[in-house]
C-alpha cells in the first residue's frame, strides 16, 4: 500500500502521516518548497515537492499511489485573501482529482469542513450531511469554498471515480504548530480565560480525525460526505473544562451577544492596520452561532470514536510544553496538566 497525503507538513496532514505509518503503510507527503517541518519531524514520510495549483507537480506526486488523502487547503481564513482561499480550496481540489484520475488512483478522500454546511436554518439543532451552504458567500468565503470543492468531488464520483469528502469540525490536538486551533490552549495559559461568549461549536481530536480519514478510505461510500465531529460544546460549557484542565481560574464573566458585533468591528479595524487581533467580524459572527453536528453517520459507517475533550486539551498543552511553544509564547515554568475530567 502506497498513499499520498497532501498538506503533509500541516496539522491534520502530519497526524494522518503518523497514523498511516503506524499501520506500515508507505506515505508520500506532498509539501510546498521550504515548508516548515516541525509538525512532521520524526515521522517516516517520503517528501514530494509540489503545489496544488501546479498540475504537473501533482502528476509526479501520484505516480504509483493507491490512495490519495487531499488534506491541503487554506485553513487560516482570517488572514488569507478570499481570492487565494478559492484558488487553493477549489481549483486545488480540481487539479488533485485530475491527477489522481489520470494515475488510476483507487480511493480519493477530500478533507472538507463542517464550514461547508453553513449555519443551521429553521431552528435545526444539529446539522447533518443533508445540510447545504446557505450563508452569503461574502460572509464566509472559506465555508463557501469548501462547499464548491465538495461539488467537484461529487461530480467525479458520479463519473465512476471512487471519491468522497470528510467534514471535520474544529480540530484540536498535538502538532498544531501554526496554532490555528491551539489558541484554545495558548491564550488561556498565557492570559487567563476570557469572558465566555454565546454560541457553541463541534470539536474533534486530530488523532481521532486521522483514524476516521483512514476508515473513510477503506470503507467509505463513494460520493458521500461524512461529518467528523466528536463533541458539541457551548463556549460557556467549554470554558470551565479548559480552565480546570490547565489549572487556571474559570472565567468570571460572560460576554453578551450584543458585544460580538463591536468586538468583531474593532478586530477588522486594528487588523487592517497590521495588528494580529484574534477576532474579526467574520469570526465574531461565527462564534455567536450554535454550530452543532450530528456525527451518527460517521459513527455507524466509519466507526468514528472521540476521546474526552479534556484529554485533547491536555495533550495539546503537553505537546506545546514539550516542544518549547509555551516558552515562545511567554509562558515560563508551565506546570504539567492533571487531566481532571479523564481520571
Amino acid at each position: 500500500m502506497r498513499v499520498l497525503v497532501t498538506g503533509s507538513t500541516g496539522f491534520v496532514g502530519s497526524n494522518l502521516v503518523e497514523a498511516l505509518t503506524a499501520r506500515g503503510i508507505e506515505v508520500v507527503g506532498l509539501q510546498e518548497k521550504n515548508a516548515p517541518q516541525e509538525a512532521i519531524q520524526g515521522l517516516r514520510c517520503t517528501p514530494m515537492i509540489g503545489d496544488v495549483l501546479d498540475l504537473d507537480s501533482l502528476r509526479r506526486a501520484v505516480t504509483g499511489v493507491d490512495w490519495v488523502f487531499h488534506v491541503a487547503g487554506v485553513a487560516d481564513y482570517m488572514h488569507t485573501p478570499s481570492r487565494v482561499i478559492y484558488e487553493v480550496n477549489v481549483e486545488g481540489v480540481r487539479n488533485m482529482l485530475t491527477a489522481a484520475r489520470e494515475a488510476g488512483v483507487k480511493r480519493f478522500v477530500h478533507t472538507s469542513s463542517t464550514g461547508a454546511l453553513g449555519a443551521p436554518v429553521d431552528g435545526k439543532t444539529l446539522m447533518d450531511e443533508s445540510d447545504s451552504f446557505t450563508i452569503p458567500p461574502r460572509r464566509f468565503p472559506y465555508g463557501h469554498s469548501k462547499h464548491l470543492a465538495e461539488a467537484i468531488v461529487r461530480e467525479a464520483a458520479a463519473e465512476g471515480f471512487h471519491a468522497l469528502s470528510v467534514l471535520p469540525s474544529i480540530v484540536i490536538g498535538p502538532r498544531d504548530v501554526s496554532i490555528i486551533c491551539g489558541d484554545l490552549v495558548i491564550q488561556p495559559a498565557r492570559h487567563g480565560m476570557p469572558p465566555a461568549p454565546p454560541g457553541g461549536a463541534g470539536y474533534i481530536d486530530v488523532r481521532d480525525l486521522a483514524e476516521a480519514h483512514i476508515a473513510a478510505a477503506a470503507r467509505g461510500r463513494s460520493g458521500e460526505r461524512y461529518i467528523l465531529s466528536g463533541h458539541n460544546l457551548s463556549h460557556r460549557e467549554l470554558a470551565p473544562i479548559v480552565a480546570e484542565t490547565l489549572g487556571i481560574s474559570p472565567p468570571r464573566l460572560t460576554m453578551p451577544r450584543w458585544a460580538l458585533g463591536p468586538v468583531g468591528a474593532f478586530g477588522d479595524v486594528v487588523n487592517a492596520l497590521g495588528a494580529n487581533f484574534p477576532i474579526n467580524g467574520q469570526r465574531a459572527w461565527l462564534i455567536g452561532q450554535n454550530l452543532y453536528y450530528d456525527n451518527r453517520k460517521a459513527v455507524h459507517e466509519l466507526g468514528l470514536t472521540a476521546r474526552p475533550f479534556a484529554q485533547s486539551i491536555g495533550d495539546t498543552y503537553e505537546w506545546y510544553r514539550a516542544h518549547g511553544y509555551l516558552e515562545q509564547a511567554g509562558i515560563q515554568d508551565a506546570p504539567p496538566v492533571r487531566y481532571p475530567h479523564v481520571e
